[in-house]
């Protein structure tokens, strides 16, 4: 069994203002805490990854090609492998999500692995600190 605490997990940045966290990672799925800023973007997108989440603070319009929606604390969401989607935060204040991924997003873990440099003592793999 591994725990960890928020508090030793490292940011990384995903998009321009935007950043993440890898919570856990496995070879068959990831969790990742995903910080957008207040009225910030992430851009449209698409990936072979199944991605499933839950909004943990904020609120934010999700959009793909054929749906427009206000996620709000509270509310899960679920977004198909290789479907086009953005997500825009709606408040003044920085939004929180967190997003589970099948398989694990190889690219992230890339981009933790080069952000941050030390594995930290717990023995998770692509947890990373500086």
């Amino acid at each position: 069994m591994k725990i960890v605490e928020q508090s030793e997990l490292r940011e990384t940045p995903l998009f321009k203002d935007v950043t993440g966290k890898i919570v856990f990672s496995s070879d068959n799925v990831m969790f990742l805490l995903v910080k957008i800023p207040a009225r910030g973007n992430v851009p449209e997108h698409s990936h072979p990854h199944e991605q499933m989440g839950i909004c943990l603070r904020g609120k934010a319009e999700f959009r793909s090609d054929t749906q427009k929606t206000i996620v709000e604390e509270g509310m899960f969401y679920w977004i198909k492998p290789g479907e086009k989607h953005s997500v825009t935060s709606l408040i003044d204040e920085p939004s929180l999500f967190l997003d589970v991924f099948n398989p694990p997003r190889e690219d992230y873990i890339k981009k933790n692995k080069e952000h941050n440099i030390k594995p930290l003592k717990n023995g998770a793999e692509t947890i990373f600190q500086q």
